[in-house]
């Protein structure tokens, strides 16, 4: 397995982590009757539990982007030194903004998210070569 897909399979580990994560949370302060529910209507969560629902949801728009450059680097046998840093790089980006954004740190959670962005687009990048 190459580098980035091995980047790619952790990242999403991370958001099955996240997953649990914010479900915890969150049945904390809606309780299991909410939880367990149909949901007919929106629950807005607030505090660490609506910071980590954003967050994995961040990672799901994050992780859609980052596959297309892991599998075509894969796929295409493209994988170099520099698109494998790339790849942990973002990998360690999102780990990093999981508490960064559950504890609100500002403006830290903005510059690691763009830390991982640019790592992706390098990615992109160097997959067109």
């Amino acid at each position: 397995m190459t580098p980035e897909l091995t980047a790619l399979t952790l990242a999403a580990l991370l958001q099955v982590l996240q997953f649990a994560a914010y479900s915890i949370t969150a049945n904390r302060q809606v309780g299991p009757e909410t939880a367990l529910g149909p949901r007919d209507a929106p629950i807005n969560l607030t505090g660490t539990a609506g910071r980590l629902q954003r967050a994995m949801n961040n990672h799901f728009e994050g992780l859609i982007l980052f596959t297309i450059p892991c599998v075509t680097i894969a796929l295409t046998n493209q994988s170099t030194a520099f698109t494998a840093a790339c790849a942990w790089t973002y990998l360690l980006a999102r780990i990093l903004y999981v508490p960064a954004y559950a504890l609100g740190l500002s403006p830290w959670r903005s510059v690691i998210w763009m830390i991982g962005l640019i790592a992706t687009a390098l990615m992109l990048l160097a997959s067109l070569t």
